[in-house]
């Protein structure tokens, strides 16, 4: 799975709008995101891969996440899991400790659970489409994955905050808007804002396109729903950033454009040997022999990825596998967080 992106809207367009090393105990580490730099210490472990739009990564971006630049803070950002399954698996967990780092710096994240898009199919990343999926199917799902992420914060909450405040964690699903609106008022509405030539020249549009089997409409309407998402929560829960894979930057993109112009093979169940985090699915011993056998040209990527680790003590674990390989140090250490 590859790292996730980030967007934002820029300070501008929102006020022009809306007026070391060592091991320690898991209840208290420290949260070292917040102290060194929130962006800079992720972008180090290696879970953020790009920062959209470019023109604001050195400046706006930093900006927004800094209590001392006068601008607002906590910032809210989301990030979206379409119910394609019953349970989160291991390729959602970079996208939730993204929120995780975001959160115990003090911002308020959003889950998005794409109670409505699933039933489209997204086409990133796809050569075909995907396997169609009822409604009655997408709403079960839907709130198993709630469900799921709803358990995991509160177990982040407990392992970690040691009584310091974090931001809040909030799952939302988007059915709740969308079953309110009708399609001829919706297609009026925000249909007029994307531009045919602008869509079609996406990625993910052109490799489905130049597939043997083509690209179905409402595939192909999957990112103006993802970019209503986010102009969405931008309008009523402030949401300035989005979290997302990197196959999702034409999705990324188009919401970032859309917001402007109104207001001015993966890790995971793809490779058919899901590994889940439902319990009943596949249990903490098959969870835990997973992360123990992950190779030694992976181990230190992933000690980055998917644990709260300060980055010296990763360091020193993989100091001390050069010296004592047969040990297999790192991936115990890894399956164990």
């Amino acid at each position: 799975m590859a790292a996730p992106m980030l967007r934002c809207i820029s300070r501008s367009q929102w006020l022009g709008t809306q007026g070391l090393s060592g091991v320690l105990p898991l209840g208290l580490r420290e949260a070292h995101s917040a102290a060194q730099g929130l962006l800079a210490v992720q972008k180090a472990r290696g879970l953020f891969k790009e920062f959209f739009p470019e023109r604001g990564t050195k400046t706006e971006l930093p900006e927004l996440f800094d209590r001392g630049t006068g601008g607002k803070f906590p910032q809210t950002i989301y990030c979206g899991f379409d119910p394609t399954a019953d349970s989160l698996h291991v390729g959602h967990l970079l996208a939730l400790l993204g929120l995780f780092h975001f959160q115990r710096a003090g911002h308020n994240v959003i889950a998005l659970v794409g109670g409505a898009t699933a039933r489209l199919g997204d086409p990133s990343g796809r050569t075909k489409a995907r396997e169609a999926l009822d409604a009655e199917r997408v709403q079960s799902n839907a709130r198993a994955l709630s469900q799921g992420l709803k358990a995991l914060a509160t177990n982040h909450q407990q392992l970690f905050a040691n009584g310091r405040t974090w931001g809040s964690f909030t799952v939302l699903d988007n059915s709740a808007w969308y079953q309110k609106q009708d399609l001829v008022d919706f297609l009026a509405a925000v249909g007029g804002h994307f531009r045919m030539g602008t869509l079609l020249s996406r990625l993910s549009v052109q490799t489905r396109l130049k597939s043997p089997e083509g690209m179905s409409l409402a595939e192909f309407l999957y990112q103006v729903l993802q970019a209503y998402d986010f102009y969405y929560l931008f309008q009523h829960y402030g949401c300035r950033v989005q979290l997302g894979g990197s196959d999702q930057l034409g999705n990324i993109m188009s919401g970032y454009e859309f917001i402007h112009n109104t207001t001015g093979a993966k890790l995971g169940k793809s490779a058919g040997n899901a590994v889940w985090l439902n319990r009943d699915k596949t249990s903490p011993f098959e969870l835990y022999q997973f992360f123990l056998r992950q190779q030694d040209d992976l181990v230190e990527r992933y000690l980055k990825l998917f644990t709260f680790l300060p980055l010296p003590e990763i360091d020193h674990i993989m100091q001390l596998h050069v010296t004592e390989p047969e040990k297999r140090g790192p991936q115990k250490r890894l399956a164990a967080e």
